[in-house]
């Protein structure tokens, strides 16, 4: 499910090792990694990435430790993320909605997008009887574990889903593409999707593609522990998740297209020969 590359334009071979090398950093979370572990999983030269760290280094990109050995990202990172999410139109949008849907169910409501095979939290209402000790906002899931990415993947074709083997998460985890095609069957069916204890054990997710786009690239989601969720709240939950599903679709103005942000009616001019 990866975007195509634009056609006519060659791909920056060393723009591309750095991004590769952000990205591998950034998915280890808290575990550094050493100069050899970085270039045998890259396929590079040591010589040559231990250049590309030091200089990633200097500009705030990377981070190491007191001996030089070990390296993680950097802060600009984090300043760049956190960047995009303040400069998305679609985030400030659903902001207002997500805090209406949870004051009135007491349960943590999620944002994200899909982005390849996985979804990316953009924007989260934590409830105030189930708090986390992290926040969800700027971290990536894979897209079959999630009630999110499930809602997401309902509206697209088969053949668009992830490969076998699935990633597992829990025991709960959907194993393969045959067993996730059953349940995106039964998601197009109830208009939106259920996950239990598949991405985190104790935890069903409710998830409600919004479509103001096509197809829906964004979703939100609703998490409630197992020991609080009766029939009676699930279908208090399903009520005024989908009228939240609603209002946001009636807000949005109609989307041009891509994975977002999109700033139509923002007052930018889009001139592709400058």
């Amino acid at each position: 499910m990866s975007d195509p590359e634009p056609r006519g334009v060659r791909e920056v071979k060393s723009a591309a090792r750095t991004v590769d090398l952000l990205e591998l950093l950034a998915a280890r979370d808290n575990r550094p990694a050493r100069l050899r572990e970085l270039a045998e999983e890259l396929d590079v030269p040591r010589s040559s990435l231990y250049a590309l760290l030091q200089t990633l280094i200097a500009r705030g990109w990377v981070r190491t430790d007191a001996t030089g050995s070990l390296y993680g990202i950097g802060i600009h990172a984090l300043l760049v993320g956190t960047s995009y999410i303040d400069s998305d139109p679609r985030v400030e949008l659903v902001r207002p909605f997500i805090d209406e849907a949870a004051e009135s169910l007491g349960e943590t409501i999620h944002f994200a997008r899909l982005d390849g095979d996985d979804i990316v939290y953009l924007a989260t209402r934590e409830s105030r009887q189930y708090l986390r000790t992290w926040s969800r906002v700027g971290r990536r899931m894979p897209s079959h574990v999630a009630a999110l990415g499930k809602a997401l993947l309902a509206e697209r074709d088969d053949a668009a889903l992830p490969a076998d083997p699935l990633r597992q998460l829990t025991p709960h985890t959907v194993r393969n593409r045959a067993a996730l095609t059953a349940q995106l069957d039964q998601v197009r069916v109830r208009g939106y999707a259920i996950e239990r204890q598949e991405g985190v054990v104790g935890i069903v997710g409710f998830g409600f593609a919004l479509r103001y786009a096509t197809p829906a690239v964004d979703a939100i989601s609703c998490s409630v522990p197992v020991a609080r969720l009766t029939p009676q709240h699930e279908r208090e939950i399903a009520e005024v998740m989908l009228a939240t599903r609603a209002k946001i679709e009636a807000a949005a103005p109609p989307a041009t297209g891509g994975s977002g942000p999109d700033w139509t009616g923002t007052g930018l001019h889009t001139d592709r020969s400058a």
